[in-house]
Parts: structure tokens; C-alpha cells; sequence
């Protein structure tokens, strides 16, 4: 069957169309997506402004279009934080329904942590062992960790790359006092919840997903997404030691000119470098596999698991 899957997150609304079948990987066939930055246009009481609810109309409405004009039998529409966290976020889904036809499912960041994991667990597969997983979004961090499809432990925390440029790094390139003070919070939001992944055991596999660690990893030398998803990549903990004082010395402009690192996505990479230096230290990780599969997969293959088998 062909899906299609609307993924409204806080940076990027993205419409991916794939042929699945229960039992069998999710193949891409098709890829649209803008960077809304939904996350971004808040007004002073965290709404979302009107710009923004037109964007995501704007958007559902072409996706709706070409969802169809690719022959999906149906599609998939999930939200993250920014639609979760927004006092307005009910209206805006209410809007994008009435205007779109499209019934947005917002997603728990509990659930985003789980879905994730089952990807992740999909993909390298059951001598994986024990897995950590992590995964650095636009508004919050999810890990999960587990020896099963279902993982033990699934938290969120509000370290999402672009909430916490936005809130702790307002110089360009950052001023020392702002990434010092940003490295505690990091470190004392991320440690009041390790505690539950630390005490069920060292993970067998250590893995991250995102675009966040997609970037960080190819600076650090790995290989491009042109070499395809079947290339191992790694983003080890010495490299990324080594280009943190790099980062964060450099302006948006000049990180955007990084191997694998967007001009939209270039502002957030030294808070999310800071995030992923705060999980392996703490975490004790030498080295995160990075996968790609992550949230979008995890909603597909839970709906195909939900599907009778023919």
C-alpha cells in the first residue's frame, strides 16, 4: 500500500509518500517539506501567530494534493511540540481540520520516544540487544531505552535545539557567558532524568537520530547522505570534544558553510551540540550510531502492525 505521512514538527512540516506492506521495510517514494519553523512564530503568550497557523494550512493543503496526486490510500498526520506545548494549539488544529479536511494526532513526547525506538529497533534489529536511543528535535530531546519493541523507559525533555536557541543563545556567534550558563541547564534538566535509563543497565547499542546528530556526525567525518542510509555512520565523543569550541566561536553564516549542516538549520547546531556532549558524558558513551530511521517510520510501521494480515 502507499502512505502518506505528514510530520508537522517544530522546524520542519515534511510530507513523506512510502510503499509498505506489514512485514516489509517502509520504502520512500516521495519527499516534500518546508522549514515552517512553527516553533518560531509564537507571539508573547507562546501562541502561534496567525503567519504561522497559514503556513501550516498553506502546507496540509498542498500535501493533501499531492498525497493524492501520488495514489496514497491514505495519510498519516501526526504533530510534535510545538502544536503540544501552544495555548492556541487546539484552534490552529481546529482550523487546519475545518480548512484541510486533515485531523492532526498530537503526539505525547512520551510517544514520540517510543515510536522512535521502535524504528530504531526495526532497523538494526533484535542483536542489538539492549538499546539507548536519542533523538535531538527542534523543541525537546526524547530518549528511550529497552531490550524489547516497546522500551522500558521513554522520557522527553525540553531540550529541543531550537527551543534552547532560542531562549539561552541570543548573541551571534554566542557569547561564553550564554554557552556556559546553557551547559548547566542542559545538564541539570538531562540529569534529573537519566536516572531511570542508568539503573536499568548499560545499553548493548547506543544510538541517536535526528538532523541535529545527522549534522554533527558528518562534520565530524562521516559519510554524506548522498553514500545512501546503508552507509554506518558514527559521531564519536573525542570528535565532537573537538569541534564544540569550534562551534561556538562560529556565526550561523559560517557554520551553515559546514559539510551536511542547512542555512536554516545552522543557527541551532551549537545548542544541539551541546545537548548531544551533555548525553554522552553523562550517559558514559564513547560513541552513538547514528540511524535513519527515526519518528516518521516508527508511525508507519505502528500502523502497519495495526493492519490485518492479508
Amino acid at each position: 500500500m502507499r502512505l502518506g505521512v505528514l510530520d508537522v514538527g517544530s522546524n520542519t512540516v515534511h510530507l513523506l509518500v512510502v510503499d509498505a506492506h506489514r512485514g516489509a521495510a517502509p520504502l520512500p517514494a516521495y519527499s516534500h517539506k518546508i522549514e515552517l519553523r512553527l516553533a518560531e512564530h509564537l507571539d508573547k503568550d507562546g501562541k502561534i501567530d496567525q503567519s504561522g497557523a497559514d503556513g501550516l494550512v498553506s502546507f496540509t493543503k498542498q500535501a493533501v494534493e499531492l498525497a493524492e496526486d501520488k495514489g496514497c490510500e491514505s495519510v498519516l498526520a501526526f504533530a510534535t511540540s510545538a502544536l503540544r506545548e501552544a495555548p492556541n494549539g487546539e484552534k490552529v488544529l481546529g482550523r487546519v481540520r475545518n480548512e484541510t479536511g486533515v485531523d492532526l494526532e498530537v503526539l505525547s513526547g512520551e510517544d514520540e520516544a517510543r515510536l522512535t525506538f521502535l524504528a530504531v529497533r526495526r532497523w538494526f534489529g533484535w542483536s542489538s540487544g539492549r538499546l539507548a536511543v536519542f533523538d535531538i528535535g527542534g523543541g525537546s530531546l526524547e530518549i528511550a531505552a529497552g531490550s524489547d519493541e516497546q522500551p522500558t523507559v521513554a522520557e522527553s525533555v525540553q531540550l529541543g535545539a531550537g527551543r534552547l536557541t532560542r531562549e539561552g543563545l541570543k548573541s551571534d556567534p554566542p557569547d561564553k557567558d550564554e554557552v556556559r550558563a546553557l551547559r548547566r541547564r542542559i545538564r541539570l534538566e538531562l540529569a534529573a532524568v537519566a536516572g531511570p535509563v542508568l539503573r536499568a543497565g548499560k545499553p548493548q547499542r547506543s544510538v541517536a537520530t535526528s538532523k541535529t546528530f545527522r549534522s554533527l556526525a558528518r562534520i565530524a567525518g562521516a559519510a554524506p547522505s548522498a553514500d545512501g542510509p546503508y552507509v554506518p555512520r558514527t559521531l564519536n565523543r573525542d570528535d565532537l570534544d573537538e569541534w564544540i569550541p569550534k562551534l561556538t566561536k562560529m556565526s550561523a553564516a559560517e557554520r551553515a558553510d559546514l559539510p551536511g549542516v542547512s542555512a536554516g538549520r545552522a543557527s541551532q547546531l551549537t545548542a544541539g551540540a551541546l545537548v548531544a556532549d551533555a548525553v554522552m558524558d553523562l550517559f558514559d558513551l564513547p560513541a552513538l550510531e547514528v540511524c535513519p530511521w527515526a519518528l516518521r517510520e516508527g508511525v508507519i510501521l505502528s500502523r502497519l502492525d495495526q493492519l490485518q494480515p492479508r
